[in-house]
């Protein structure tokens, strides 16, 4: 602790295991006096898994599994991967006073609404770095009559990934939990994909169901968001919906593209409200979401309710390229295109006395 004040300096390490201060009172002593980004090292026991996932909650940045008893070599099979951890740590956005305060839900323009004309059969999502707590929070505020299933992908250590379903399983309404083999998808459950193997999709008749391999060989993750998203696109097409993270690296770009492609709904965390702003970035630079939002609003996207996807603005590629303004009025939302042409979405009926002007708005309102 004296150490952190002395020094300041930009990340701090902090073994969960200390002999006089535990990790988690140590990191609860920082927050509160000197706050700054924090990475905890933990051991794969049962014991260590659970602080590990408490110390994220708490406010911890990130997370590495500590060198086994041979910590000599050890540190160098982590050498990598926590200097990548502490540079995120130290670029990643942290106001002086604390962690980033969680913002009030935003509320859905108005002016951006269309209706999604096909609800989601299924919702893929991916993440690392500050997935745990912003799983945590978007799971939470899910229904536990989810029409859909929920598959995840989040870039996690050997070791951890069953405990963290657990953790999930135990807040969320939905039930939650890591697969262990081939099963059919339900609705209302969220599959978490084991960390050293990749989770797929595949359809048998009426039948979606969850395949777990080793193949393909040679991906920076495993499991890998664009396994599973290039699989969920090929299954489901236009009744696949799509969700980008916050997390470094550029793992889903692709898998959200080809989502897209196929007609489904994409979307990807917005820059403010990611720990780190790098797999959402890649892929709203590819042109692979239909829409951005803060982590607060990512839960009333799900196909829970048809009136919070009704709210939500979709871009189709060939669309959002064609529009060149769009109008709203009551409950009939304008979209005009070049050459005057004007497409009506009725949401829901007009009254008997509503009628378009002859410009093609309404009164009051600019066409």
């Amino acid at each position: 602790m004296a150490q952190t004040k002395a020094l300041d300096p930009d990340v701090v390490t902090l073994d969960i295991e200390m002999p006089r201060m535990n990790g988690l009172e140590a990191l609860a002593r920082i927050m509160a006096e000197s706050p700054r980004p924090i990475i905890m090292l933990s051991s794969l026991t049962r014991q260590g898994t659970q602080s590990t996932f408490e110390a994220l909650e708490r406010g911890a940045f990130d997370f590495i599994p500590k060198p086994g008893a041979d910590a000599s070599n050890g540190i160098f099979d982590i050498r990598t991967d926590l200097l990548a951890k502490i540079k995120n740590a130290a670029h990643a956005p942290w106001p002086q006073g604390g962690p980033p305060a969680r913002k009030a839900p935003a509320r859905a323009a108005s002016n951006l609404s269309a209706q999604v004309q096909t609800l989601p059969a299924i919702v893929a999502i991916g993440t690392s770095t500050g997935g745990p707590k912003a799983l945590q929070e978007v799971l939470s505020q899910l229904p536990a009559q989810l029409p859909t299933g929920v598959l995840i992908v989040q870039h996690m250590p050997v070791g951890f990934t069953a405990q963290f379903a657990d953790r999930l399983n135990h807040l969320c309404a939905v039930a939650v939990h890591e697969v262990k083999r081939e099963e059919t998808i339900e609705p209302g459950t969220v599959y978490i994909a084991p960390a050293g193997l990749h989770m797929t999709v595949s359809r048998s008749g009426a039948q979606y169901r969850i395949q777990l391999s080793k193949s393909p060989a040679g991906t920076l993750h495993t499991p890998s968001v664009d396994v599973l998203m290039h699989s969920v696109a090929r299954v489901y097409a236009s009744q696949a919906m799509g969700v980008i993270l916050t997390g470094m690296g550029s793992d889903g770009a692709q898998g959200m593209k080809a989502i897209r492609d196929a007609g489904g709904w994409t979307i990807g965390q917005d820059a403010e409200s990611c720990a780190v702003y790098g797999m959402p970035r890649s892929a709203a630079e590819m042109d692979a979401l239909s829409r951005i939002a803060p982590l607060s609003r990512i839960a009333a996207e799900f196909p829970s309710s048809r009136r919070a996807i009704g709210n939500s603005a979709i871009l189709r590629p060939a669309e959002s390229q064609r529009c060149r303004k769009r109008v709203s009025w009551g409950s009939i939302r304008i979209l005009r295109v070049p050459g005057g042409t004007r497409k009506w979405n009725f949401v829901s009926g007009p009254s008997a006395n509503t009628r378009p002007s002859n410009t093609g708005g309404f009164p009051g309102t600019s066409a």
